[in-house]
């Protein structure tokens, strides 16, 4: 145990002189979490679309006015072609109100309404969709133009964040991606410059085991790990006002639980890999893309199709952000969580 001890307290002596790798071990991280906060966002906004109303009356312009107040749609000049503009990308979508509009819908006989969308982002169109869709029934609701009440009336809550802000939900991912790549990459890298240095023939002169040696230096880097997540925590707490919002026990647990695995993983990467540029490529490809795509960080594990879903099951990531998560988010506690702590430890 004490040449274990020796050995991470020379795997931090070397950290702190090297400023490089301060650096990749502080300030990147902390740019990645700016650079994903703010940048990612799923929510679509100021979709540009362009109108046509053919029917210039009072509730041609009243339907035109609510469509602009959900602050979701931003105007392109009026009156363009429709068609054109969508063809020119000026526009994403646009709506062409029909002559006599009005005196239909105050009639009774109702109206259609064209809507041409933009289907090359397919998310982005069905967002559209269903947005313009629940405008106009709002709007003919609020106007009076409903004959007979609904008959179903659903009243939503939206819990745990109901001004639903899209930093809870972005904020707490990037922290464990940030806590799954750093730590690995960091390992890695102090592995395979022993080789690429030669003093991994000290090493191998001494009476130190291999174990010894991955578990000193495993020692250095859980430490170093534990002092990106107090930072980047931190900072996302002072930028991004996250709070906890229930019990943070399983998270405290979990954080130094998953950071290991992070550096047990790097260390994995830097005794096979023969210098530090095929290590980096390799955290990069198999560690970076497998926590940003099939953990859940981004896309929900249910649209991941076979076999990747099925990758996902041994991706860390994917049972740490729901950990910290429920930590920022949710709330709840070891009741939500406890088995994806367990799954975590195994």
């Amino acid at each position: 145990m004490r040449r274990v001890l020796a050995q991470g307290v020379k795997e931090l002596a070397q950290f702190r002189r090297d400023r490089l790798t301060v650096a990749l071990a502080f300030v990147l991280p902390l740019l990645t979490l700016l650079i994903f906060g703010y940048a990612i966002r799923l929510e679509a906004k100021n979709i540009p679309i362009t109108i046509q109303d053919f029917d210039n009356t009072p509730l041609s312009r009243s339907y035109i006015e609510r469509l602009y107040a959900t602050n979701q749609f931003e105007p392109t000049p009026n009156g363009e072609d429709v068609g054109k503009a969508i063809d020119r990308g000026r526009a994403t979508a646009g709506i062409i109100i029909p002559p006599n509009f009005s005196q239909q819908v105050m009639a009774g006989r109702g109206s259609s309404v064209q809507v041409l969308i933009d289907g090359t982002d397919v998310n982005n169109a069905r967002v559209i969709q269903n947005s313009i869709q629940a405008v106009t029934r709002f709007f003919v609701q609020t106007s009076g133009l409903q004959t007979t009440p609904p008959r179903i009336t659903p009243r939503t809550r939206i819990w745990f964040n109901p001004g639903r802000q899209e930093s809870l939900y972005i904020v707490p991912g990037t922290c464990a991606v940030i806590l799954w790549i750093y730590p690995s990459l960091l390992a890695a890298i102090a592995m395979v410059r022993e080789k690429e240095l030669g003093t991994i023939v000290q090493v191998y002169a001494s009476s130190l085991s291999a174990v010894e040696l991955l578990l000193g230096k495993a020692l250095a880097y859980v430490l170093v790990g534990l002092c990106e997540a107090v930072a980047v925590v931190g900072l996302s707490m002072m930028l991004f006002g996250l709070r906890f919002a229930g019990d943070p026990t399983p998270f405290l647990l979990a954080t130094p639980l998953f950071i290991a695995v992070a550096t047990f993983f790097g260390l994995m990467i830097g005794t096979r890999a023969s210098n530090q540029n095929a290590a980096v490529q390799a955290v990069a490809t198999i560690g970076f893309l497998t926590a940003f795509l099939l953990s859940g960080f981004i896309y929900p594990l249910s649209n991941i199709p076979f076999p990747l879903s099925a990758v996902s099951n041994v991706v860390p990531a994917r049972y740490y952000i729901p950990i910290i998560r429920d930590a920022f988010v949710r709330g709840t506690g070891w009741v939500g969580v406890w088995s994806h702590g367990f799954a975590l430890v195994l």
